[in-house]
């Protein structure tokens, strides 16, 4: 192999494992196994969240339902994309300091926790015709339970 190539190679090489270590450094600062969890504290592990927190935790869903029970998807496909969306986009907002306060739900995420909801509240949902599929039609759960499962008391 040429010199000048070797150099080239080891250059990348270094520069693939300088981004790798920087990768893994991040990760397990932000604590990144823990979003593997289901346990609603490791959806506290940014102070944005800590409002979200406190209020689930006196709140009615507190002893029925934790965070990936509202707002991921239950399949497991859907699920697993779904955190690493919202896991990236966190991530970068978090970040680079760029994010509302106190913290937005997203069109699609809302979408999300109106299907669990459904789901969850069938025996009572049933009978409505139609329900928010997060593209606004229909009625939607969080127009009028918005503060149920978390928020402003």
């Amino acid at each position: 192999m040429k010199r000048t190539a070797q150099r080239w190679l080891f250059l990348v090489v270094a520069a693939l494992g300088g981004l790798a270590g920087m990768g893994l450094f991040t990760f397990n600062y932000a604590e990144g196994f823990s979003y593997f969890s289901t346990d609603p504290k490791s959806c506290n592990n940014c102070h944005v969240m800590n409002e979200q927190y406190d209020s689930w935790q006196k709140g009615t869903h507190h002893a029925a339902a934790g965070c990936v029970d509202c707002h991921m998807p239950t399949h497991l496909v859907n699920k697993l994309y779904t955190k690493a969306e919202n896991g990236y986009r966190h991530s970068m907002r978090f970040t680079f300091m760029d994010f509302h306060e106190p913290i937005q739900i997203t069109p699609r995420n809302r979408g999300i926790v109106q299907q669990n909801c459904v789901r969850c509240h069938d025996a009572l949902t049933h009978n409505l015709i139609s329900y928010d599929t997060g593209k606004g039609e229909g009625v939607s759960c969080l127009q009028c339970h918005v503060h149920v499962g978390h928020g402003a008391r």
